[in-house]
């Protein structure tokens, strides 16, 4: 099956490292215009300047924190005004790892601001034009958390299961529309938050980092670590024409890793 999304508009969010810069890179192959959202500016223009695209294809960098709402308004009525919208891909940094008796009220708050109140700012800007276009895919990518809380990211948890019940309620609310809402929940994933994470817990068990590594990839089915463009293959189908039937769905990227159904 070849995806074609040449003529479509996608703003991918944390598109400067990681799971967001495959996906960023995979839309474009599949013929987006990407506009390429995060906080570090210099990251954003040489993944802008690399990605593929004909000469009427236009990427954009759009250095924002989506912690700060003001701003990113802003950013995205700079987005908006360069015409539609058609693909989101909402994707944000985790908060720091911990338990959740642990966390300061503060934390959650923050955590919060920058998920699910910048993706509902997000798609208040970009729905109008996916409702008169009839057409619009909207995915976040979250974590396996919303099916298992993982132990020791306690914010995480909370904050990623909060966006899921968030997402579904709007696959319901925007699917008469042709707008289709869904979730990918990547496993682990070889990135600098899956590196962080493990950092973090061998510090806390007093244990090496390869021991804690080590007992991760014991849980995974496949052997194995993701590739950050193995996920963003799930997320590029998601949003393009081919998955018009696909709404409000959680989709486990993670070697089947997750024991739930």
């Amino acid at each position: 099956m070849k995806i074609d999304m040449h003529g479509q508009r996608a703003l991918v969010c944390g598109a400067s490292r990681g799971i967001g810069r495959a996906t960023a890179i995979g839309l474009a192959e599949a013929g987006a215009e990407i506009i390429a959202a995060a906080r570090d500016e210099q990251r954003l223009r040489e993944l802008v300047a690399a990605l593929p695209g004909s000469p009427e294809r236009r990427h954009i960098p759009l250095a924002v924190d989506f912690g700060d709402g003001e701003a990113l308004r802003e950013a995205l009525s700079d987005a908006v005004g360069g015409g539609p919208i058609q693909v989101v891909v909402n994707n944000s940094g985790g908060p720091p790892a911990g338990p959740a008796c642990d966390a300061a009220p503060e934390d959650f708050e923050s955590a919060f601001r920058q998920h699910l109140v910048a993706d509902q700012m997000i798609l208040q800007a970009l729905v109008p034009g996916m409702k008169e276009a009839g057409y619009g895919r909207i995915v976040n990518i979250i974590s396996t958390s919303v099916k298992e809380p993982i132990p020791g990211l306690g914010v995480s948890n909370t904050i990623r299961g909060a966006v899921a019940s968030w997402a579904k309620t709007l696959a319901r609310e925007l699917g008469p529309f042709g707008i289709t809402v869904n979730n990918v929940l990547p496993g682990f994933t070889a990135t600098e938050r899956l590196d962080y994470i493990f950092r973090q817990r061998a510090e806390v068990a007093g244990q090496s980092y390869e021991a804690i590594r080590d007992q991760a990839l014991a849980l995974v089915p496949a052997g194995r670590f993701a590739a950050p463009e193995e996920i963003a293959a799930a997320i590029v189908f998601l949003a393009s024409p081919a998955a018009a039937y696909i709404n409000g769905v959680n989709l486990p990227v993670d070697g089947g890793r997750t024991g739930s159904l």
